[in-house]
């Protein structure tokens, strides 16, 4: 398991001179970067990948950012723009040597409603055709999708463990995996590490977040119970500290961040690398 960081927690947008925070991100011990594309647009990957190479590190992932106008379960339109994205993602992904494209890669967050039955239906249907033709996109290019619940503020597609299992069986890819995360999980699962091991190999990537957003092990969340069902299951993906903060305006109004969670934002990657690093 190696641990990272998503950038999230010290800038957005990420562009090429956020280059320049791998220094320091590499100082405080991590292995690896997760970093949000919040467009293509912002970065020439061939560059961040040279910086990348020069501090030590690699992104172990890239966080897909789906904004209203990319939703695999919108209208016509905004389905085809939300392909598109994915796909610029992973061209770019190819460059930066990453294998993971990970997050809620089915419906833009923030969309949270009471459907029908028949539309839930038509949702779930759509969002299966589109992932099917990302996934053999991603089948070409070499690199895993890693697909992410989120609770139910955020979305009312996937929420947990065993509905993000069932659109991996209906898309049937080998290259479409489960992506779990302790904040939505402490929101959505009866027990986060019952929840691991149902999950077990197709497990490919995790979000280790406090309960509160704040720094891992700061928190009510059972470390021990999920440090024991990762090695359970055999885990062998990146476990990366995804927190947001008041520092990243754009973020925090984004992931409903009102107050801070810690003293600085800086602990809580440096104490939450530490305790992840005792604890797994």
């Amino acid at each position: 398991m190696r641990l990272g960081l998503n950038t999230f927690l010290l800038v957005s947008p990420f562009v090429n001179d956020s280059t320049s925070l791998f220094k320091q991100i590499k100082r405080w011990g991590f292995e690896t970067v997760e970093i949000p594309i919040e467009d293509p647009s912002h970065i020439d990957p061939a560059h961040v990948k040279a910086e990348l190479d020069k501090a030590g590190l690699a992104c172990g992932s890239v966080c897909a950012c789906m904004g209203p106008d990319r939703d695999l379960r919108g209208t016509k339109e905004q389905q085809q723009t939300g392909v598109a994205y994915l796909k610029a993602l992973i061209d770019q992904m190819v460059v930066l040597g990453c294998p993971s494209l990970i997050g809620p890669v089915y419906s833009a967050v923030g969309r949270a409603d009471a459907y029908t039955e028949k539309e839930k239906a038509a949702h779930w249907k759509a969002v299966v055709r589109n992932l099917k033709q990302v996934c053999r996109y991603a089948e070409k290019k070499g690199v895993q999708i890693c697909l992410e619940p989120l609770n139910r503020f955020e979305t009312d597609f996937i929420n947990t463990c065993d509905q993000g299992l069932q659109m991996l069986k209906e898309v049937d890819s080998k290259v479409l995996k489960l992506h779990l995360d302790t904040f939505h999980m402490n929101i959505e699962e009866k027990d986060q590490a019952k929840a691991i091991r149902k999950a077990g190999r197709r497990l490919a990537h995790f979000h280790a977040c406090g309960c509160d957003r704040g720094t891992p092990g700061n928190d009510h969340i059972d470390w021990e119970g999920i440090a024991k069902a990762l090695h359970a299951v055999g885990y062998k993906g990146d476990v990366v500290i995804e927190s947001f903060t008041t520092d990243v305006k754009v973020i925090a109004k984004a992931a409903s961040i009102w107050r801070a969670m810690e003293k600085t934002r800086n602990e809580i990657a440096t104490k939450g690398l530490k305790f992840l690093q005792k604890t797994l």
